[in-house]
Order: structure tokens, then sequence, then C-alpha cells
């Protein structure tokens, strides 16, 4: 196996860098809610932008690496894709007005990033000082797995955990938003606006996320490199993913089953790797079992390409004509109360959960 040119990696992080910086700048500067065919074409971008990094990749180093990060961005693309789900939950809750939502997501995935950074690290070193880790990492997804069978048919919710509810009454909040300023003025005072807790509302939704997105691509590659741009290059576009599936995100109702056999699968192929280079004394006196076969990364690739897409096809095809397009969206949902605070954001909650019953979904992914 080749190995990975300096400055090519030095190249992707630049190249990334300046990517999600001139998205930002434009979020900031053009608050705005995207149309369906804007949403389309920037979706379009960055899985293209994706498909062409891999096939850049394949011809500096080698297949293997191309199709670690293949793999490695479709399994964590699908899982962002689970992330929207509560997305939706949080904007309907704190009643974040559309055309700001554009900017809240930047934010969120921008802390997506630093966190799943952090954890990449952490995961390497882990990973280098100690092989055993992949039992532990192997048994989490395989756990996380029968969970998410397990809460499937269970309306998704969003519930303040007790980090969010302290800086609730820590820290003095107005009761409208004041466009997408965090700080403001109000009667000499300073004020912070919900602003501030819709954003650490998604830092904390993405900590839990990263807790088996992580592992899961570590499953797949063991080079850090590839594992943060999969990241990378699955978390850009999300913003946008989220306009254009709108409604959609309803009909997906096999995601779960599909994420829960995609993270199975890598469950047991770490364990299965772990027991190949097991160095665990009270395992086979802490020798190599050999008799483990280990799973090439292409029919990993072709699993998990297989299973996004049945479960995909089988979603659609099992709620095609069950679903009105006038379903209420995050918009609506948040609109229909009056006041942001803790009352409003109890009574937009009750207002989800019943929205979702009318709509008859069959349970949204409940991971962790």
């Amino acid at each position: 196996m080749h190995e990975l040119p300096v400055w090519f990696e030095v190249a992707t992080f630049v190249g990334l860098s300046v990517l999600l910086l001139a998205d930002l700048l434009y979020v900031v500067r053009r608050p705005h809610e995207p149309s369906f065919k804007e949403s389309g074409l920037w979706v379009a971008f960055y899985v293209s932008l994706a498909v062409v990094f891999g096939a850049i990749f394949w011809a500096i180093t080698d297949a293997q690496f191309a199709t670690e990060f293949y793999a490695g961005w479709l399994t964590e693309y699908s899982l962002s894709v689970d992330n929207l789900f509560v997305f939706v939950i949080i904007m309907a809750r704190f009643r974040v007005p559309r055309h700001l939502q554009q900017e809240v997501l930047m934010v969120g995935i921008i802390i997506a990033l630093v966190l799943r950074g952090i954890f990449i690290l952490l995961g390497a070193a882990l990973i280098t000082r100690f092989t055993w880790v992949f039992y532990i990492f192997g048994a989490f997804l395989v756990y996380t797995a029968i969970n998410l069978v397990r809460h499937r048919g269970e309306d998704e919710d969003y519930e303040e955990n007790a980090f969010i509810r302290s800086m609730r009454r820590v820290l003095p909040i107005t009761s409208e938003f004041q466009g997408g300023k965090l700080r403001v003025v109000e009667a000499g005072k300073k004020m912070w606006t919900p602003m501030i807790i819709v954003f650490l509302a998604l830092g904390t939704t993405d900590l839990v996320f990263a807790l088996d997105s992580i592992p899961a691509i570590f499953g797949l590659t063991r080079e850090p490199f590839i594992v943060f741009t999969a990241n990378v290059f699955a978390l850009m576009g999300l913003r946008q993913l989220y306009f254009l599936l709108g409604g959609l995100l309803q009909r997906l109702v096999y995601l779960s089953i599909g994420l829960a056999v995609i993270l199975a699968f890598i469950g047991v192929k770490l364990v299965m790797e772990a027991l190949h280079e097991n160095t665990l004394p009270f395992i086979n006196g802490g020798e190599h079992i050999d008799a483990v076969p280990t799973i090439p990364i292409w029919l990993s690739l072709t699993i998990i390409l297989g299973v996004i897409l049945i479960a995909t096809v089988a979603s659609l095809i099992k709620t095609r004509g069950q679903f009105s397009t006038e379903t209420p969206d995050a918009e609506e949902i948040a609109d229909s109360t009056s006041a942001v605070g803790p009352a409003a954001s109890a009574e937009a909650e009750s207002t989800t959960a019943a929205a979702a019953e009318e709509a008859g979904t069959e349970g949204r992914p409940h991971r962790g």
C-alpha cells in the first residue's frame, strides 16, 4: 500500500478550509431559505466533489485508500442524514426562524467537525497503542445497532439535557430571536438571545452522534486522514440537504434498519480484526487468531452501498402515497407557537409530537 504524500494532505486541508470558510461567509452575508433548486445544485456539487476527491485519491495513492474513503464517506453520510431528523426537531423545538436556519446549521456543522476532529485524534492514539480497543468499538457499534432496532417505532423527540437546562437558569435570555445575533442590549442590560441555546443543543447533540460515527469509520480504515476527510465530505452539503429533503425525511422509514445493519456489520468486522490481531492474554493465550478471516474493504463498500440503496428504495416504496405534501415541516410547527422560552419550547415539542403522530411515521432513528 502506498504512503499518503504530505503535500497531498496539506493541500487537502487547505482546500477544505477555504471551501468551508467561503460557505460560512456566504451564509452569514446572505441569510435566506434556499430554494429546492439551489439546495439540489449544492448537494450535487458536494457529492460530486467527494466522488472526484476519491478518484484523485486513487490516482495519487492506490485503490485501497480510495475504497476506504468511499466506504467511510458513505457510512458517515448515512449517519449524517440520521442527524437531520434531530436537527428538524431542534429547529421546531426552539422555533428558529426559517431564514436563520442556514446559519444555525452551518454553526452546528462546524461544531461537529471540531468535535469529530478531537475524537479522531483520540481514537487514532488509542488504536496505535492498544489494538484491543477494537473489541470495545465493535461491541459499542453492535449495541448501538440493537438500540436502533429496539427504538424503531418510537417517535423521535428532543429532550433538553442537564447542561442545557442549567444554561437556561444561568444565562439571561431574551424572549425573541434578534436576527443571527448571540448577544444584545435590552433595557440597558446585556442579554443572550435564544440562538445560544440552539447552538448548545446542536453541539451536545453532535457530541452524542460522534460517539458512534467515529468508531464506525475506524472499522473501515485506520488512517486518520481518511477518517477526517470522509467526515468533512459527509458534513459538507448537510445544510443544503436539510432543505432539499424537507418532507422526504419522514418517508425514510427503513433508514434506522439500514443504519443498524451497517453499524452491526462494522461492529462484527472490528471484533474479527481484533481477534485476528489479538494481544489480550486471556484470549487464545495472547496470540493472534489467524483462523479468523478479515473482511476486505471492497466487500465492506459493496455491503454498505447495497444496504443504503435497499433501505432507501424500500422506504420510498413502502410510503408511496402515504404522506401528504402538506405535512407540517419545521417552519410550520415552529410558527404554531407565539413565544420563545421554556413554555414555548414545551408547546412546540408537543406540537412536533402531534404532527409526527398525525403523519403516521413509522419511527425515526434513535441512536445511542
